[in-house]
């Protein structure tokens, strides 16, 4: 799947086969029973071209990787203390990105945040400026394992 993300188009067997092996030996017939499997489990659809399929993928890895998340929480017989330690196994730079995540869903704002300076401008008369960017609002997902875990 890798492969077939990173080009994002739809690919052949033998083009598959010719990026896998420039890094290692690999059989034709492997790379067509992968992609065939893939098919078969609906992760590609394929459209005939003359003796031989092109692949393409049906959902981007971003949804892919959202779909395994969803799965994963929805399985927890806790779903809140799931989401409490997965966010505490976050870094903090996946922590900003969960939080401009939480903001572009809830239309709060842009997913790139304006400097403080820019911020400062937007604040109602007489409001302090935003602290640190860093730091989560009201409203905003907290950063769990914010505290000194020895990481």
């Amino acid at each position: 799947m890798t492969r077939v993300w990173e080009w994002n188009r739809p690919v052949t067997v033998r083009e598959v086969l010719e990026d896998l092996q420039k890094e290692r030996s690999i059989a034709y017939t492997t790379v067509m029973t992968v992609l065939d499997n893939l098919h078969q489990k609906g992760w590609v659809r394929r459209e005939a071209e003359g003796r031989a399929y092109r692949y393409e993928a049906v959902s981007t890895r971003a949804a892919y990787a959202a779909a395994l998340m969803n799965e994963a929480w929805s399985a927890s017989d806790n779903p809140a203390a799931a989401l409490v330690a997965f966010f505490g196994m976050m870094s903090p730079e996946q922590r900003h990105a969960l939080r401009d995540a939480v903001r572009m869903v809830q239309g709060d704002e842009p997913a790139e945040p304006a400097p403080a300076a820019q911020q400062a401008e937007r604040a109602e008369p007489g409001a302090a400026a935003p602290a640190d960017a860093g730091e989560a609002d009201a409203g905003e997902v907290p950063a769990a394992g914010s505290g000194d875990s020895g990481r």
